[in-house]
């Protein structure tokens, strides 16, 4: 077997060249008088309501309804704001209820009232230039640069104006105005307003719900409140509320079967890396509590519903990361032990919004630790339209304190057969930055209970899946009652966090590496030809037993990783100097990089702020002929927001390109470049504070040479004439390494 190697390249940071020349409508679009005079309507219809009593807000919000999803470039631009980015007053952006690949996006604005009046005004100038120069309907001919034939000085509005305005109603089907999507007959609900210059504070005060037993803010923008002061919400403000989710949702205690608890002998920890839980209650008597730091933090009115049963749940979880190999020797991982600091957090009842505050003091005071297990889930389905909000709170701390959560994709109860439907993974399973991990059996396949992905109609939740045992096929876990036998992504969750921990705190990977090791070890080479059909319920795949799985390649393997900033518009290296035999190349390539952007709830479907898009192959041209065909940051191509999201993954932080690798199949390539390969990365922010911050990225590549040659030490040598650094990552050392870390010294 080979090691993996860390490689530490030089990479060249280029901005972009502005080359955009005048918008035009595409071919396939029109856009008639009679389609500008319904959007003129609905304005109109916008503006009255706005304009009637009891409106709370001084500005406008709208809906605006495209017909398609729609990047930042193809959106509404002069029709409301002849100058500047527009997309500075997005306040919100969801899907349309189409079926799964039919979605269309919904994006709320708000802007002033003199913004609306402008609108119209344009609007008005854009009908009467259709209906009096071009017979009722715009196209694209219209607007060729050889077209002289419109008379734009008829007209108040300018010229590039006006011609923008019609090319923004090509792209739109309404306007409207925003209202709750639905009711939730719970006891408590989050609700998140739009963004506006209504302070939260003032518009309870305004509506007279601003008693704490009825409310109580929770996030910005957001609020905790209790069903009468929700419905209140419901009937005077419909029209500024952004997002709900209930507030409120119970543990279900399992039922496990008790194996034995006869007392069993464990050695005393001494400086084994730390993984903190955050979970129920830890009973400090069982055999592992030595390695165990227990602190609860329960409040008076938490600890007057504790019962029992719940020191079961969070005991077990930590009794795996402690001692799971044990336990479960055929789950044997190679890892050793680990201690564990345990937060008790909740009783039986988690309320999300009250457990995120204790988790951002908990994560704020522990800085040393860097991955966190968090196995507690709620029973509701997330929505396709927004992040939950104690999701998107988790996604922020990893932006804040350069930590990893890894989070259990939550579990079915009441699914008792593989032909039953799916439902939908529950909060905070739906955190983008975290490693979120469901179950499977023995075989691979998925347990019974699990729940699927999507996020956001997009995102490919859950990342990965492990063993966490099934309602016939059970893990073994200690709990305050014993040895017993548990099943859940409870259980799944903790290995994963344990391999985490391995890479990054004895290791010495980054977090963005040490993600990107586990989801390309279950991915391999057989994602792209069959575990993709999958994606939804596994993940990538299933992460192998082993962590010198991970950390070692097959002979004809040259596995290496690279971590990097991404400071401009393209990050790349056209030196990467591949083996070759002769005058051809026999390698298939893999790639896996993840990174950690900054998100906004606020934004719904508009997530992730800051998008990478990455490229990796051979040299031709002074291009990369990149192995995933990625032409969407070619100037000279075109691919519409659909396609790049589909085909590129464009705006999910975790990117996966591959060949396929099909034995003696495989044609041997030319060699171009002296048989140098490439990779690039190029940045794309949905707003341009974006790029004022450093993002880290962390890059896994597999060589694989499909005459199964070994030419490792080629691939070391000739990084090494190129002035790269070059490390062989090997356990014992990186072991040694650590323990000698560790290592208290006295001074005479």
């Amino acid at each position: 077997m080979n090691n993996i190697l860390n490689v530490k390249l030089s990479f060249n940071h280029e901005k972009k060249i502005a080359t955009n020349g005048p918008k035009n409508l595409k071919k396939s679009k029109n856009v008639t008088s009679k389609k500008i005079d319904s959007l003129i309507n609905d304005l109109i219809r916008i503006k009255s309501f706005f304009e009637s009593d009891g409106i709370l807000i001084k500005d406008i919000l709208f809906d605006s309804y495209y017909n398609d999803i729609i990047c930042k470039s193809g959106r509404i631009q002069k029709l409301f704001n002849s100058s500047g980015d527009f997309s500075e007053f997005i306040v919100g952006a969801r899907f349309t209820d189409d079926e799964e690949g039919e979605e269309k996006h919904i994006i709320t604005y708000y802007v002033t009232r003199d913004m609306l009046g402008k609108a119209l005004e344009r609007l008005d100038d854009a009908k009467k230039l259709i209906d009096e120069q071009l017979g009722g309907i715009a196209t694209a001919s219209n607007f060729d640069s050889n077209n002289q034939d419109i008379d734009y000085g008829r007209y108040k509005t300018p010229k590039s104006v006006i011609r923008d305005v019609i090319i923004d109603c090509s792209v739109l089907d309404k306007f409207d105005i925003p209202s709750a999507a639905s009711y939730l007959d719970k006891d408590r609900v989050i609700v998140t307003f739009f963004e506006t210059e209504l302070r939260l504070d003032n518009l309870l005060h305004e509506l007279g719900i601003d008693r704490r037993d009825l409310c109580e803010k929770v996030g910005k923008s957001t609020l905790s409140v209790s069903k009468e002061a929700y419905r209140i919400l419901l009937e005077k403000v419909p029209y500024m509320i952004s997002m709900t989710t209930s507030d409120i949702s119970e543990i279900e205690p399992q039922n496990p079967i008790i194996l034995s608890n006869e007392k069993i002998n464990i050695p005393s920890p001494t400086s084994e890396p730390v993984i903190g839980v955050i979970d129920t209650m830890f009973d400090e008597k069982v055999y592992f509590h030595e390695w165990v730091e227990y602190i609860e933090t329960l409040n008076e009115v938490e600890k007057y519903t504790l019962v029992k049963d719940y020191y079961n749940h969070g005991t077990a979880v930590s009794s795996i990361i402690v001692d799971g190999p044990r336990l479960n020797p055929d789950l044997e991982d190679g890892c050793g032990r680990f201690r564990v600091r345990h937060f008790g957090v909740c009783p039986g009842i988690i309320n999300p919004s009250s457990l995120i505050k204790k988790i951002r003091k908990i994560v704020s005071e522990n800085t040393d630790i860097h991955v966190w297990n968090l196995s507690l889930g709620t029973e509701e389905e997330v929505s396709k339209n927004f992040i939950t909000f104690d999701a998107a709170e988790l996604d922020q701390l990893h932006k804040e304190y350069n930590i990893i959560f890894v989070i259990s994709g939550t579990n079915d109860k009441d699914r008792r057969s593989q032909k039953d439907p799916y439902k939908r993974i529950g909060s905070p399973a739906d955190s983008l930055n975290s490693l979120v991990v469901n179950s499977v059996r023995k075989d691979g396949s998925p347990a019974i209970y699990s729940r699927n992905g999507k996020v956001l109609s997009f995102f490919n939740k859950p990342d990965v899946s492990y063993y966490g045992g099934d309602f016939d096929e059970r893990i073994r876990a200690y709990t305050n009652k014993g040895l017993e036998s548990v099943f859940g992504t409870s259980f799944a969750a903790p290995w994963i966090a344990r391999k985490l921990c391995y890479l990054i705190d004895v290791m010495g990977f980054s977090r963005e590496v040490a993600k990107a090791l586990i989801i390309d070890s279950a991915a391999g080479w057989e994602y792209k030809q069959e575990n993709y059909r999958y994606q939804n319920i596994i993940g990538y795949g299933v992460v192998p037993k082993r962590i010198t799985s991970i950390l070692e390649s097959d002979n004809s393997e040259i596995k290496f990783v690279i971590q990097g900033i991404s400071n401009s518009y393209y990050t790349s290296n056209y030196g990467i100097p591949v083996p070759k035999d002769e005058e051809v190349v026999n390698y298939i390539a893999r790639v896996t990089m993840c990174y950690f952007p900054e998100c906004n709830r606020l934004q719904g479907v508009d997530y992730t702020q800051r998008e990478l898009s990455i490229r990796f192959g051979r040299i031709m041209n002074n291009k990369i002929n990149d192995i995933n065909e990625n032409t969407q940051d070619d100037e000279d191509s075109y691919n519409n927001e659909r396609k790049s999201r589909k085909e590129f993954r464009k705006w999910e932080n975790t990117k996966f390109i591959s060949n396929i690798f099909k034995p003696n199949k495989i044609k041997s390539l030319k060699v171009y470049n002296d048989g140098l390969w490439g990779i690039s990365i190029a940045s794309k922010e949905r707003q341009e504070i974006a790029k004022k911050n450093n993002l880290s990225f962390g890059v896994v590549i597999t060589l694989k040479h499909t005459k199964g040659l070994n030419k490792i030490n080629d691939f070391i040598h000739a990084c090494l004439l190129r002035g790269y650094i070059v490390n062989e990552v090997k356990v014992e050392n990186q072991l040694e390494l650590y323990n000698k870390a560790q290592e208290e010294i006295s001074f005479d």
